[in-house]
């Protein structure tokens, strides 16, 4: 199980086909689900792992002569794992983090229900931004849904802007890795595409970052 998350984490997919053959379609599932669906589970390779799979979509197996994936089970697939996830999220926020965040330590909430006034205040002035937004930003795509469970934010209105965002977040990397796969560079150098996508993605946070202490100071 190490050695296959080891693998997952450097996105080698060569290494998956040759051990789990059309099962990558389940792992990748389980990696994107996992991903948006638990909270505890922010770190794994969202963006790039699209893209690598967008660009596996349009590379022939030499020994089967077909595409190692199918670029429209995969998008389908991909697609339900994200939005199945997010609700599961949302859910996690709004049955067992409402319950933790009120529980009574010296006769006092964890959190002051002034902050969850406020955060239930910002997801519904803004919530159907975030949640298609967070869905390009990593850590943050995972808290979004947990946090507008938390904020009680209209269920319709979360799901259909989640499915909205789950369907831009899968299309749109997961395309561009099967067209841009195409370039000779790009398929011989993966992994600094991986990790120019990866700080892409996490780049507006350390925007964020550093203008909150340009405030602070």
């Amino acid at each position: 199980m190490l050695d296959l998350f080891k693998h997952i984490l450097h996105l080698d997919f060569d290494w998956l086909f040759q051990n789990y053959g059309t099962a990558v379609y389940f792992i990748l599932f389980l990696v994107i689900f996992v991903e948006t669906g638990l909270v505890v589970m922010p770190f794994l390779p969202g963006d790039s792992l699209l893209f690598t799979a967008g660009l596996f979509a349009n590379q022939i197996n030499k020994t089967s002569g077909e595409p190692y994936l199918n670029l429209s089970y995969l998008l389908v697939l991909l697609m339900i794992a994200a939005v199945v996830g997010d609700n599961l999220n949302y859910w996690i926020g709004r049955k067992i983090g409402l319950r933790v965040l009120h529980i009574k330590w010296k006769g006092k909430s964890i959190v002051k229900q002034e902050y969850l006034d406020k955060t239930h205040s910002f997801y519904e002035k803004y919530g159907t931004k975030t949640i298609i937004m967070a869905r390009f930003v990593p850590i943050v795509r995972t808290f979004s849904p947990f946090a507008a469970g938390i904020a009680e934010m209209n269920y319709r209105k979360f799901v259909s802007f989640d499915i909205l965002g789950g369907a831009l977040w899968i299309g749109s990397l997961t395309i561009a890795g099967y067209f841009l796969g195409e370039i000779e560079w790009i398929r011989t150098h993966i992994e600094l595409v991986a990790l120019v996508i990866i700080f892409v993605s996490v780049l507006p946070i350390l925007l964020e970052i550093l203008k909150a202490k340009r405030n602070k100071a």
